[in-house]
């Protein structure tokens, strides 16, 4: 735990510099188990999760359906920024696919300590925004290339997501039925 937590710092780090009383008001990591829920649908999103260890889902229910909507890993924030942002309930659940070990960074606490450090304001506002810029690129994404071009642009740039998450979670995700995933995989193969 202790590597893990200092690679945190030193990402961290790389987003604001961080003093070690700063990081020492932050620190509050948790242990999540395997299939318990970091947000639900209709909850108020009032944390942020950086990803030490394991990865997270986010995903809503259509017609009876699960929606993934995307996948969290080691080094990455999972949250719900609309619902973060504004205070409105969330559209989404956001479930470890694995058991998880989190850094927690609570809204309320995280503007009270921004108040106090430029640091740490700016450290919420880079982690927002690298956020945002990953949803924004996967929205790109999503509108406008093909299924095939998905994959391969995740092969690519989220090669953990291809080799960690099940085919029928993938499918979901791409938008495309599991038997369209796995005949798109068995073309690129062959």
């Amino acid at each position: 735990m202790q590597k893990e937590m200092h690679s945190l710092l030193l990402y961290l780090r790389s987003l604001s510099p961080l003093t070690n009383e700063n990081w020492s008001l932050l620190q509050k990591y948790t242990d999540i188990p395997k299939n318990e829920f970091l947000l639900k649908e209709g909850e108020v999103c009032n944390e942020l999760f950086f990803i030490v260890e394991g990865y997270c889902k986010s995903f809503y229910h259509l017609d009876g359906e699960r929606k993934n909507t995307g996948f969290f890993f080691e080094n990455e924030i999972a949250t719900y920024v609309a619902s973060f942002g504004s205070g409105e309930k969330s559209a989404y659940n956001i479930m470890a696919c694995e058991p998880l070990t989190v850094v927690v960074f609570d809204k309320v606490k995280l503007f009270e300590i921004s108040h106090q450090s430029a640091a740490i304001e700016a450290l919420g506002r880079n982690c927002l925004r690298t956020f945002a810029a990953k949803q924004e690129e996967q929205a790109t994404i999503f509108k406008l290339y093909s299924a095939q071009e998905r994959l391969e642009f995740f092969e690519k740039r989220y090669p953990q997501m291809l080799q960690r998450v099940s085919l029928s979670q993938l499918a979901s995700f791409f938008g495309v039925a599991r038997e369209t995933l796995s005949r798109i995989r068995r073309k690129r193969v062959s």
